[in-house]
């Protein structure tokens, strides 16, 4: 079960990427229509509103897969200096403490989700319901609420990580 959320946040940020890759030829279409207007171009109608949702999607698509890689951002000053037992125990805390953080995060995500469709809010231009960004958003994020539970697992010793995988060789302290 490791294995499969650790190949799924790999998954999700190969989406992730793709999704940036798509908004920004989308905005390379949309300023190069504005530059040419005088030709019967123009700008990609709703660019900025396909950019918002987009960055928002690769975001919850990235974390996962950012965080079981050990990249995000640490401050090494004092944690370099503690005993290992230290170390571990400090990942362990903040490892729990995150897991909270995403399960109310993407518990508040879903309840977003449900007042955006109960009230059928849509983007301004494109008329798009505001939930699906939500919706897709929502799997990011439950991807990032299992990254957190498995890392947290393996760290207590509950589960291991899948083949090949180590905190040490991935990590970005």
């Amino acid at each position: 079960m490791i294995d499969l959320i650790y190949r799924s946040a790999r998954w999700a940020a190969w989406i992730g990427g793709v999704v940036l890759v798509a908004l920004m030829l989308m905005v390379v279409a949309s300023v190069t229509g504005r530059a040419l207007i005088g030709i019967g171009l123009g700008p990609v109608p709703g660019d900025f509103e396909l950019v918002e949702v987009g960055v928002g999607i690769a975001i919850f698509f990235f974390m996962p897969w950012c965080y079981l890689r050990g990249g995000h951002a640490t401050v090494d000053l004092l944690y370099m200096h503690t005993p290992k037992w230290a170390q571990n125990a400090i990942d362990l805390v903040s490892d729990l403490l995150m897991l909270g953080v995403w399960l109310i995060m993407t518990w508040m995500l879903f309840q977003g989700m449900l007042e955006k469709k109960e009230y059928t809010e849509t983007t301004f231009i494109l008329q798009m319901p505001v939930w699906w960004a939500y919706a897709l958003c929502l799997v990011g994020a439950v991807m990032g609420c299992l990254a957190y539970l498995a890392k947290t697992l393996t760290r207590l010793g509950l589960a291991s990580e899948p083949a090949g995988w180590s905190i040490e060789t991935n990590a970005g302290h």
